[in-house]
């Protein structure tokens, strides 16, 4: 059966390079090559041996290394979910832009809250979570009001965001106390690049429509 849409494509290629990664023991090299590094992207010394990959495109090389099949089933889910919606609203290019925004502002928010950490960031949950942004702004029904000069679309902009840092910031406090951790500020960075790429790609797809 042939694909026939981008998140599809996504899906397919990231399952299929993430399984590959896992299924052959080289989680750990594949994380250290791939992964985004803060403190390879401050410069920091003693990664002169990292070059296979060059730093500038680590944010977009990490989403296809997960760090087990559970991991990758979550994100696949949630992209496939919304990704497909989303597409239909932005169509290809602007659900591959959102994804690629995602990826980098997940990874400068994770940079910008520690610029020295030495552990890699992998998955592609802040690129699914740009899909996640967009598809939460286009689809839902704003339910709130205008706060005195600020419009109801920015209000509900606003909601989203902070609905969604609170979630992730909780999930990042349970799974603390196990010795788990997820990237909560690149969730955050990836889903806010979603709730301010969202209108814009919408529009611009139905203007050249």
């Amino acid at each position: 059966m042939p694909v026939r849409t981008a998140t599809a494509a996504l899906v397919l290629a990231t399952s299929a390079v993430s399984l590959i990664v896992v299924l052959s023991g080289a989680l750990v090299d594949a994380s250290v090559i791939a992964g985004f590094i803060p403190a390879r992207a401050s410069g920091v010394p003693g990664f002169e041996g990292y070059g296979l990959l060059p730093v500038w495109l680590t944010p977009l090389s990490c989403t296809f290394v997960h760090a087990g099949v559970l991991h990758l089933g979550m994100n696949m889910l949630m992209l496939g979910f919304t990704g497909r919606e989303t597409e239909r609203a932005v169509g290809v290019a602007g659900l591959l832009l959102l994804y690629v925004a995602g990826a980098y502002s997940a990874a400068a928010a994770q940079w910008l809250l520690d610029p020295d950490a030495l552990i890699p960031m992998v998955g592609a949950s802040g690129a699914a979570s740009a899909v996640i942004g967009a598809y939460s702004l286009l689809f839902s029904q704003p339910r709130v009001r205008a706060i005195g000069p600020i419009p109801e679309r920015v209000v509900h902009v606003l909601w989203l965001a902070v609905a969604w840092t609170i979630v992730n910031l909780l999930m990042w406090w349970a799974l603390l106390g196990g010795g788990l951790q997820i990237a909560a500020a690149a969730h955050i960075g990836g889903f806010i690049a979603g709730l301010l790429l969202a209108r814009p790609l919408l529009l611009l797809r139905w203007r050249r429509a």
